[in-house]
């Protein structure tokens, strides 16, 4: 039987601990935290609602509970942290956040577009050359660039995707220019950047992933058009519901531990019977028996409500697979539609 503490997810832990330990020291937990995370904090701590005493008393003990084990088997720091914070942040790509924590600095221009939200960013570059919008896509993270490109006109966002899927890199000099304005806008301090490699197939796929399926079509018709090349290699990085055929069991026994089952249920209503019957055959017996009747008793639903858990599924994947604890198969498949 569920219990109080147990409906709590990921986010809202975090959002019970940070609150439980109250103003000074939560400061100091989200100073080290990247400007992604502190939003998605404060959301889930403004809409948290009443907490019981029990659920704050069970959260507090499991953070000392895993402190302890972690602390008592020497493992490194970055073991340690990347640990920790994906357990306490569950829908957080722990990878990319440990690097910002190991190595990151003061914030500059393009560092602080992180901390703005998608339709400020928008709004800030929206006027500019493809080309720039492009090298700021690629340096935000990839969910925050699909959210922006939502409120740049769609020429543009074309535009600046075929070029994000054809940037390898870009000079300092260059970086630095852009980086300089941006703190001139954003009333910055001015540093250098430091960047190896920025866009790329492999990030314009990632930030397509994150698209409504419309938008990302619309995007991968205009590539295909001005690049059929290029486009042909964006999808081959591209993950769609359909490529978890190709999962391992063990690796989706493993994700099936992640995913709500409101979420899979919906998904699943989308989804063709090879792919229902490879999630079900890694379930208990039983719980592919109550999942088989939740999906009968679901009745229709609507393609957009479809797509949107199926990429809430993918996103798991893509975070489990990141964090080294799965493995994905192939990709390049067409996308799925109801």
């Amino acid at each position: 039987m569920a219990s109080e503490e147990e409906e709590l997810k990921g986010l809202e832990r975090a959002a019970v601990l940070l609150l439980s330990l109250g103003e000074d020291q939560a400061a100091e937990v989200m100073k080290h935290l990247a400007p992604r995370e502190v939003q998605r904090l404060g959301v889930a701590m403004s809409r948290l609602g009443r907490v019981s005493t029990d659920q704050a008393h069970s959260v507090m003990r499991e953070f000392r509970d895993k402190l302890e084990r972690q602390t008592s088997l020497g493992l490194g720091a970055d073991q340690f942290l990347r640990a920790a914070l994906t357990k306490a942040l569950g829908g957080d790509r722990a990878n990319s956040l440990i690097e910002r924590i190991l190595h990151g600095g003061e914030s500059t221009g393009l560092e602080n577009l992180k901390w703005l939200e998608p339709r400020a960013v928008a709004e800030l570059i929206k006027l500019e050359h493809p080309q720039v919008v492009a090298l700021v896509l690629s340096y935000i993270d990839p969910d925050q660039a699909a959210e922006v490109l939502h409120f740049l006109p769609e020429r543009l966002a074309s535009e600046a995707m075929l070029r994000l899927a054809n940037l390898d890199g870009l000079q300092p000099s260059a970086l630095r220019e852009l980086n300089d304005a941006l703190d001139e806008l954003l009333s910055g301090d001015s540093q250098s950047v430091q960047v190896s490699a920025m866009g790329g197939p492999k990030i314009a796929a990632e930030v397509l992933n994150r698209l409504d399926t419309s938008l990302s079509n619309s995007i991968m018709d205009h590539m295909r058009s001005q690049d059929e090349d290029l486009a042909g290699k964006v999808q081959e990085q591209m993950f769609v519901f359909d490529d978890l055929i190709n999962v391992d069991d063990r690796s989706m026994q493993t994700m099936l531990r992640e995913i709500s089952s409101e979420s899979l249920i919906v998904a699943l209503k989308g989804a063709n019977a090879p792919l229902r019957e490879k999630f079900l055959g890694n379930m208990s017996k039983r719980a592919a028996e109550m999942l088989r009747d939740d999906l009968e008793a679901k009745g229709p639903v609507r393609l957009t409500e479809v797509e949107a858990a199926q990429k809430e599924i993918l996103q798991v994947a893509t975070r489990l697979e990141s964090a080294g604890q799965i493995q994905l198969g192939g990709g390049g498949a067409e996308a799925m539609v109801g």
